[in-house]
């Protein structure tokens, strides 16, 4: 492994933004991120859900910031190719709190991260979530960092219309310097298709959560970048758990069908 300037690796993650589309997986350690490195994925995100999951609690808020902040060091340390960070709500009350996580995402080499709207399953006000996010971006300035600005509109719910509600943050967002917009939890097709001509920067969505949709079609309906969130870790987790029950209910191996060979992975995690 090489290491590249931080600068020449946000500048190779902003660059693929400006692609016709391209699918970034989530990684939850430095094993599962060198795997995805050597695969050949141009870019890697971190997964707040994997890595919850990875030290035996739930996702949503139960690490603290410096537990995952821990963990995305040790992710970004093991690939030469840039990584973003899920950096949840910015883990902490006020804007500067905002600001001071995304500084230290930036010292430990993430050229990238996901800012969210929303806290335990609350949206924050429209002009609380932009202040939050301007103090993300003066942190890390525009060029070093690509600043995804998520909004839960359609997770947490509005009051109002999902469509006109995301539009306007995503614009309001905008303004205060996001790079592209995150939107989990669409999962219509003709939704998807509007969003992306509304929204004025490159645009985001999670495929394998509740969209199940595939990432060559969300490309055809406007998507830039289609991310993983913690879909490879369950689909790993899955089979931890079905290989557990074979051996548990018959002692049979079947599980190692298909399975990379010891020399092979030693190969892979080698320098």
């Amino acid at each position: 492994m090489t290491t590249r300037p931080s600068t020449d690796k946000a500048a190779a993650l902003l660059a693929l933004h400006a692609g016709p589309g391209f699918v970034l997986p989530n990684a939850w350690d430095a094993g599962s991120a060198r795997v995805l490195e050597h695969v050949g994925f141009p870019a890697i995100a971190t997964t707040s859900a994997g890595i919850a999951w990875s030290c035996g609690v739930p996702d949503g808020g139960a690490l603290d910031r410096d537990t995952m902040l821990e963990h995305i060091g040790r992710i970004v340390a093991a690939v030469d190719v840039p990584v973003t960070a899920d950096l949840e709500a910015g883990y902490g009350v006020t804007p500067d709190d905002v600001g001071r996580t995304v500084a230290r995402a930036v010292e430990l080499g993430a050229v990238g991260g996901n800012i969210e709207d929303a806290d335990g399953g609350r949206l924050f006000g429209i002009d609380e979530a932009v202040d939050r996010l301007a103090a993300a971006r003066a942190a890390a300035p525009s060029g070093t960092f690509v600043l995804n600005a998520r909004t839960d509109t359609y997770l947490a719910g509005t009051t109002g219309d999902a469509f006109a509600e995301t539009v306007e943050r995503a614009r309001r967002y905008v303004d205060v310097g996001a790079d592209c917009v995150f939107v989990p939890g669409v999962v219509d097709e003709d939704t998807i298709r509007r969003l992306a001509a509304a929204i004025p920067v490159p645009f985001n969505v999670v495929a394998g959560l509740a969209n199940v949709i595939d990432a060559r079609t969300l490309f055809s309906l406007g998507v830039t970048r289609v991310s993983l969130g913690g879909s490879l870790a369950r689909a790993m987790l899955s089979t931890l758990e079905r290989a557990g029950r074979e051996l548990l209910d018959s002692g049979t191996l079947g599980f190692l069908d298909g399975a990379i060979a010891y020399a092979d992975l030693q190969r892979r995690f080698g320098p």
